[in-house]
């Protein structure tokens, strides 16, 4: 087929969501389809409802079989889909209503959101939670297409990365290579990943790990997309006299990232919503277990008391529990280490989440 691929900016962002987005279009690729990146540039959201004025983005999406769109797009194409003559395909990553925030903002979301995805065809949706948030909205053909989460893989030691077997027969030999509890005279090394943005709640967890005397560190790693938040998390570090426990690392390349992975115990992202939460995929490669929230999707992930901890969003007391926890039972942790390897593992791959898109391109393209 020949195909669209509609996103803000390139392919090459740093979010959870491109790398999606990136991963499927070169599956798609490798399967014989022709798959043109078509880049909307980022503006903000009235900004971008402005695009679906005149004919320019119209006619940049024409003469394909099938357009297929980073739902995130969604304000500069809820106008567009109407007059694109081709069958459009979103691909969802989490819904903007549904993130946290006024409620006027939300009920406006909401409503625009409605109507772009029941101007669509079809929907390509990361989990069964983004899937139920869609249809809550629009009665139209999805399909759950899971990430791998195998990001880091290539980079890690491949004595480590071996996958972990599930038939009960070597599974501990396999997977205690990941078991890497803290001795008695080391902190537990927690690291968060992901871009400093209120959304991840970096602030919860921050507030959280101050209520926690047990010795423990943690790595802040990922970009800026909220300049003001990032510089409010700074300040609250210091006013929380933690400065000498948590470093902010910035955005670092992937083997860097690795390498903290390789090096952690726990990673934490109480984030006050996920659609899915590929981060925590891409940690239990490693054997690190995931401290989640039950804010969206995570628990398709992170399975609570197995291979981490789902915590209530916007709950520092609940942050506080888990890591106090963990610190104090280094048994549970070195168990929930083994489950998450074994749950990685279990994830479906790339090829698949592409086999899951070509059967819905299938069924919505005119022969």
């Amino acid at each position: 087929m020949d195909l669209a691929f509609v996103v803000y900016g390139s392919l090459d962002e740093r979010s959870g969501g491109f790398r999606y987005d990136r991963r499927l279009v070169d599956q798609l690729r490798d399967r014989g389809h022709d798959v043109d990146v078509v880049s909307l540039p980022w503006s903000s959201y009235p900004a971008a409802l402005t695009h679906n004025l005149g004919t320019g983005l119209p006619s940049r999406l024409s003469g394909f079989d099938a357009v297929l769109e980073d739902e995130l797009c969604h304000p500069s194409l809820v106008g567009v889909n109407r007059r694109v003559d081709a069958p459009v395909v979103s691909v969802v990553h989490h819904l903007r209503s549904s993130e946290p925030g006024p409620r006027w903002r939300t009920v406006a979301y909401r409503a625009v959101e409605r109507r772009y995805l029941r101007n669509v065809d079809a929907a390509v949706c990361n989990g069964e939670t983004t899937r139920a948030t869609v249809a809550s909205l629009a009665d139209l053909p999805t399909v759950v297409a899971p990430p791998a989460g195998d990001r880091f893989v290539s980079l890690g030691d491949p004595a480590e990365m071996a996958a972990p077997s599930t038939d009960g027969g070597d599974a501990g030999a396999d997977a205690t290579a990941a078991v890497r509890p803290p001795g008695p005279d080391e902190p537990l090394h927690l690291l968060s990943l992901g871009n400093l943005e209120p959304r991840k709640g970096t602030h919860v967890l921050l507030d959280g790990l101050a209520r926690v005397d047990a010795d423990w560190e943690l790595t802040v790693v990922g970009g800026v997309a909220d300049p003001e938040y990032a510089r409010r998390m700074r300040r609250r570090v210091a006013e929380l006299d933690l400065g000498d426990r948590v470093t902010f690392a910035g955005r670092l390349p992937d083997d860097a990232v690795a390498d903290r992975l390789a090096e952690s115990h726990l990673l934490a992202v109480p984030s006050l919503y996920e659609g899915l939460g590929l981060v925590y995929l891409e940690a239990m490669a490693f054997g690190v277990p995931a401290l989640a929230t039950t804010a969206g999707g995570a628990s398709e992930v992170v399975t609570d008391g197995e291979n981490g901890v789902l915590v209530p969003p916007d709950d520092p007391a609940a942050v506080a529990d888990a890591v106090r926890s963990l610190r104090d039972h280094p048994a549970r942790l070195a168990e929930m280490s083994v489950a998450a390897r074994v749950r990685f593992a279990a994830q479906p791959g790339w090829d698949d989440a592409a086999a899951d898109v070509e059967s819905l391109l299938a069924a919505v393209v005119p022969p």
